[in-house]
């Protein structure tokens, strides 16, 4: 009996030890998971805070979460923009629309460079607010997304979901590479996805190609798909998410010097019409071009000649 006792004795104490030792490494465990969840805690980035969307009324989207204040925005007031009237006054009553809370689309701004495409977008955007200044309605917001950070655009829809202002997200000069696949998740922003576009969210982008891909992806996919027809569907429905296209296309002499005389007027320009005229030409020629963009800059050489100074 005895010897039995001494064994169980042994036993016990052989448990106990076990039972000690394995507290002892499970307290250097979550010792060690203590120390890594707190490395983790310093790396990661903070939280970041709620934009402010009263701040101003133009912004400048920045991934991960930032909205960017632009106190100036650069623009050119609507009634210095010539030769697009039908596309101008489009855009203004789908603006207006959107702004006010009824329906209105995505549009697509595309065609000939230099003919006041994203001019447009800002101009609408100033004079829709200045129409509405004493109507009640919240300011309308114009946010900028560039280019390369169209794959962020589901996280800056979520961020404006809820705000109670209304907001134009903008891009400028849109358009996608042959091996770019970004185009299917803004294709799915805009009108695909589970919670689609948010109500007081609509898009508006500018391009020089009507359906925003080169057009040797489009033949490159018809070639080697399975059903040609169905690939180059799945390309073209890009441009279909935009409920508007408007096209700008290369200006008449006449119209480019409208916009010369125009931009002439606006600054007090004094020069004789018939030297405006021919110099103006002879700098449309020299640049191969007859656009607003080179009517602004012929006038900004005039300026600097006769010492007109423009405001910034």
């Amino acid at each position: 009996m005895k010897g039995g006792h001494k064994d169980d004795l042994e036993r016990g104490a052989g448990r106990g030890s076990k039972q000690k030792r394995r507290r002892v490494e499970a307290a250097v465990v979550l010792a060690e998971l203590g120390r890594i969840a707190d490395t983790l805690a310093r790396l990661a980035p903070p939280a970041l805070p709620a934009p402010d969307t009263k701040a101003a009324d133009a912004f400048v989207w920045q991934p991960p979460g930032s909205l960017n204040a632009v106190a100036r925005v650069n623009r050119v007031e609507m009634r210095l923009l010539r030769g697009i009237d039908r596309s101008r006054d489009t855009l203004a009553d789908n603006t207006e629309r959107f702004a006010r809370g009824l329906p209105a689309n995505n549009a697509l701004l595309w065609g000939a460079r230099g003919m006041g495409k994203s001019s447009l977008v800002k101009a609408v955007h100033a004079d829709t607010n200045h129409r509405l200044a004493n109507s009640g309605q919240p300011a309308l917001k114009l946010v900028e997304i560039h280019r390369e950070d169209i794959e962020s655009l589901p996280a800056l829809m979520n961020i404006l979901r809820n705000d109670p202002h209304r907001f134009i997200i903008f891009c400028d000069d849109l358009s996608f590479d042959s091996d770019d696949t970004s185009y299917k998740s803004l294709k799915a922003v805009l009108e695909g996805g589970i919670e689609g576009r948010p109500a007081n969210v609509v898009f508006y982008a500018t391009s020089n190609r009507r359906h925003l891909l080169p057009r040797d992806m489009m033949d490159n996919e018809r070639s080697t798909a399975v059903n040609p027809g169905e690939a180059i569907e799945e390309k073209v429905s890009l441009s279909d998410r935009f409920g508007l296209w408007l096209g700008f296309h290369k200006c008449s002499q006449d119209e480019y010097l409208d916009m010369v005389y125009g931009y002439a007027d606006f600054l007090g320009v004094d020069m004789n019409r018939d030297t405006l005229r021919a110099e103006a030409l002879e700098w449309s020629t020299t640049r191969g071009s007859r656009s607003g963009r080179t009517a602004w800059q012929y006038i900004n050489d005039v300026a600097g000649r006769m010492g007109i100074h423009i405001a910034s």
